[in-house]
């Protein structure tokens, strides 16, 4: 007799690679989860269900929303696993192999509660780690916003062009590589070569908004890359993306969620506007005069968001971990509800 302890159900989700048919009339995992996941970061999940199969996505604190391995129900739980990646390096940090690695995930819920447990192998490939996190089940969408019947407080000037008054470091413990040159907010990301990594530090506003318009220019060079985080959530991709074609991951998308319908980017070292809306999860991103994305559905945070809970006020965010970008010109209008 097959014993269902929690390795006993790894073993049997880690056996199961396809899709398994069952009763949408009886599946309470389906829709979109905010996730917490072990050590506090912001995950996603989407669970969706046609012709009697189930699919799943998931958002694992950085990165994309990606598709998961497998997914199915069994009894009372929803197994998921989730393949990735795993680089071995030599000792002078030389990456000698990539090695891909499972984690099972089961989940259980009651009512817009998940409660899941993650089993992830040990990189030495002996024993798993355990760990115990939860999800609140994100509310359906509401229709499409009237752009035109807005309502605007007062404009907001978040960066005063002098100093870093009114902006701080997501992470007090990273390093600061923002300063204000010339009356530009600038990052300077520098690493040394032969040496360790520096991690360098996201700045955000210490003010924080609910729905509001956002109008801000930005500097990017050749080959880098930024982001603009939406009540430090929604990050609107910043980078030099100039003559490439669509993709979710390009300048002015909304990161590994949204495509911009058109390319506006100018080319990298040229400053370049955005104009953009955020209100009852959905968004509208003008870049450089031209409209981008057109007032579509935010279905959850992305990668590197503070939090998973999309109904909490949060701050602009400008991501400073990548490389080397300048901002000016950085007002913030509230929307009036």
């Amino acid at each position: 007799m097959f014993k269902t302890t929690g390795l006993g159900l790894m073993a049997m989700a880690l056996a199961v690679g396809c899709a398994v048919a069952v009763d949408a009339a009886e599946n309470p995992f389906v829709g979109r989860w905010a996730l917490t996941i072990p050590g506090g970061g912001a995950g996603w999940l989407g669970v969706t269900q046609e012709r009697g199969y189930m699919d799943a996505s998931i958002l694992w604190g950085g990165g994309s929303v990606v598709p998961v391995s497998s997914v199915f129900v069994w009894e009372d739980s929803l197994f998921i696993n989730r393949t990735y990646p795993v680089q071995r390096r030599d000792e002078q940090g030389k990456v000698i192999a990539t090695h891909m690695f499972t984690d099972t995930i089961i989940a259980k819920v009651s009512g817009d509660t998940m409660d899941l447990t993650l089993y992830s192998p040990n990189r030495n490939s002996q024993g798993v780690r355990q760990s115990e996190f939860t999800g609140k089940r994100i509310p359906d969408l509401p229709p499409k916003p009237d752009l035109s019947q807005l309502k605007f407080g007062e404009p907001i000037q978040l960066f005063n062009g002098k100093n870093l008054d009114g902006w701080v470091l997501t992470d007090p413990n990273q390093v600061n590589g923002w300063s204000v040159i010339n009356g530009v907010l600038v990052n300077r990301p520098t690493q040394i070569p032969g040496y360790d990594h520096i991690p360098y530090g996201n700045l955000r506003t210490e003010k924080e908004f609910e729905d509001f318009n956002l109008k801000i220019d930005v500097n990017v060079p050749p080959g880098e890359n930024s982001g603009i985080y939406l009540r430090g959530i929604y990050e609107v991709q910043v980078m030099d993306s100039y003559q490439k074609p669509l993709d979710s991951h390009n300048m002015g998308a909304i990161y590994s969620r949204i495509t911009p319908s058109v390319n506006a980017e100018k080319p990298a070292g040229e400053w370049q506007t955005f104009d953009i809306t955020l209100v009852d999860r959905h968004v509208t991103v003008v870049l450089n005069g031209v409209t981008i994305i057109d007032n579509q559905p935010l279905l959850g945070c992305t990668g590197g968001a503070l939090w998973s809970d999309q109904f909490r006020p949060g701050p602009i965010y400008l991501q400073g971990d990548h490389g080397p970008v300048m901002y000016r010109n950085i007002v913030l209008t509230p929307i009036v509800k």
